[in-house]
């Protein structure tokens, strides 16, 4: 299962628009494997989790990063699916890594938005070739899923804040522009958004703007999300916390360089054992 060619038309669109959706890339038994690792990692979360939602909301939105070394399901599905060769050929790279993988559940009638950003700010490196997966294990409707800014992946970077009270805690104050009032007026942007379903998957890079609604209702919403890392990204050590954090990396990778390290194994082309 661990080659897959994508049609061209994807790989462009995907270079275009900085997101894609692959319809069905993943078969049944993959999503209920994976369901069964986040329904693990929801019964033993990691220090690293966290909830995103405020005490007042009826919901509850769940995140929970760097699982994959000690959840079996978890790594089952990151080596041994498509989802490295997938990774690859989106990035336009001859290689994939794994950065980090990230699980996002919002319960029924979570009010919490997760708020327009971009990733990479947040994150401790640089380069171009690099994307994220975000795949349900339930039905999304589309008003509950990822949606995205087509082309603002090529840039610029833009001001990383917390998503409960929009404090700059990243980069300093001033020194990268804040993002647009997309929600002031969203027929001003070439927004692109899916409904989903299990064994859907979007990809998107980690400069793209995305943003996700609450979730109504008696609806569910479990995704799973992994980050790649291509040829040309390399360590960016940063003197602030980064979400997630390597602790210690710094120590170990100096800054430019490749990240060559066993937290971030190769995905594609598979290593041989």
């Amino acid at each position: 299962m661990g080659s897959f060619e994508l049609p061209l038309s994807t790989v462009e669109a995907f270079q275009r628009d900085g997101a894609v959706c692959i319809r069905q890339l993943f078969s049944a038994a993959e999503v209920a494997l994976l369901e069964q690792g986040i329904e693990r990692n929801l019964e033993q979360p990691s220090e690293r989790a966290k909830v995103a939602s405020g005490p007042d909301d009826p919901g509850w939105f769940f995140e929970d990063f760097c699982n994959w070394r000690e959840n079996p399901d978890y790594r089952r599905f990151i080596f041994e699916s498509r989802v490295g060769h997938v990774a690859a050929q989106l990035m336009g790279s001859a290689q994939a890594q794994l950065y980090h993988d990230h699980l996002l559940v919002k319960e029924p009638n979570t009010r919490q938005r997760t708020p327009w950003h971009q990733d990479q700010p947040y994150y401790n490196v640089e380069g171009r070739q690099n994307c994220s997966m975000w795949m349900p294990v339930d039905p999304v409707a589309r008003e509950s899923t990822l949606e995205f800014v087509a082309g603002s992946h090529l840039g610029p970077w833009l001001m990383p804040r917390t998503f409960l009270d929009n404090q700059a805690k990243w980069f300093p104050e001033g020194s990268l522009a804040d993002l647009p009032d997309i929600e002031a007026d969203r027929g001003e942007w070439n927004i692109l958004g899916w409904e989903l379903q299990p064994g859907d998957a979007v990809f998107f890079h980690m400069l793209t703007l995305h943003a996700a609604g609450g979730v109504s209702g008696d609806r569910r919403r479990r995704a799973f999300s992994l980050r790649f890392l291509g040829e040309d990204m390399r360590h960016a050590p940063r003197p602030w916390r980064t979400s997630p954090e390597f602790p210690g990396l710094s120590e170990q990778l100096p800054a430019g360089a490749p990240l060559q390290h066993e937290l971030f194994p190769q995905l594609w082309p598979r290593q041989r054992t």
